[in-house]
């Protein structure tokens, strides 16, 4: 089984959100920023996310996204359903015709391990992600790396 691109993607972003929305919305602008992701792809995932409920835009000066719910109710394995990305490690799609229009010897091995890593992403929560001390320490970096040349300006004429 390999996760591409769209459903790492998403769970990055997903927690970035999730990290830096607390206090006010945050530009997809900002997310691609940190996370070194293209603003065009973020905004094809983000319209899926929205449509699946798991965040929430928020139009005008100021705006930008913000999560649907909270934190610890939005599991890893239901932002990767979002954006159509498979949880599966069979080469048939689990439809069970890997061979020859029937299943193959390994059928019920790689089912059961599609289970095993579905269940294992439903089993953890942004929330849980955002409390993890090295995740935190992270953001706090990403933040700090990310700060437009304008504001680190505009902060150092305040101390003046």
């Amino acid at each position: 089984m390999r996760l591409t691109t769209k459903g790492r993607y998403a769970v990055t972003a997903m927690l970035d959100l999730a990290f830096y929305s607390q206090l006010k919305p945050v530009t997809l602008t900002d997310i691609a920023t940190r996370q070194t992701i293209s603003l065009s792809y973020l905004e094809q995932l983000f319209a899926r996310l929205r449509r699946a409920n798991m965040v929430k835009g928020i139009r005008g000066p100021g705006g930008g996204y913000t999560l649907a719910g909270e934190a610890h109710n939005i599991n890893i394995a239901d932002i990767i359903a979002a954006v159509d990305e498979p949880i599966d490690a069979t080469k048939c799609g689990g439809e069970g015709n890997c061979q020859n229009e029937k299943a193959c010897l390994t059928h019920d091995l790689w089912m059961g391990l599609s289970d095993q890593i579905r269940a294992y992403l439903k089993g953890i929560t942004l929330g849980q992600l955002l409390e993890k001390h090295e995740n935190q320490e992270i953001a706090k970096k990403l933040e700090a790396s990310s700060i437009p040349v304008n504001e680190i300006q505009r902060t150092s004429d305040l101390k003046k």
